[in-house]
């Protein structure tokens, strides 16, 4: 006995959101990677807004979807793939900040006074690193 038309059609269409959703957070990925490799800090922050967007999509499709039973496992792996990317790109960017916060504690020192009773540079203890 076959399924009705109808059930077949959701059946089949339901994956095709998925995979928009899931191609526009790999798309926007891969532009912001470029433009990280490249230091282009306007293109950055573009394509940060833009995957911000696309994940927001994506969770809800995948929720939406997970909540009636039609995520495919290939969708899902390809999920946990780009949110591994997601990651790596966010520890990338908070080790670089911590660099650059040390960079910049060493070249401009925090406090008023240049030097201590010492006579070298004091440095303030708090350097602004973020810390996952």
């Amino acid at each position: 006995m076959s399924l009705p038309v109808p059930a077949v059609a959701a059946t089949l269409a339901a994956p095709e959101p998925l995979e928009d959703r899931l191609g526009e957070v790999e798309s926007s990925l891969a532009l912001l990677g470029s433009a990280l490799r490249a230091r282009d800090a306007a293109a950055i922050d573009l394509h940060a807004g833009d995957l911000h967007r696309a994940l927001a999509q994506a969770v809800d499709a995948f929720a939406s979807a997970a909540r009636n039973g039609r995520v495919p496992p290939a969708l899902r792996t390809r999920l946990a793939s780009a949110s591994g990317q997601v990651a790596a790109q966010r520890e990338s960017l908070a080790r670089a900040t911590a660099a650059l916060d040390r960079a910049i504690d060493v070249l401009l020192p925090r406090d008023a006074g240049l030097y201590s009773s010492l006579g070298s540079a004091e440095r303030s203890a708090r350097t602004g690193v973020v810390q996952a």
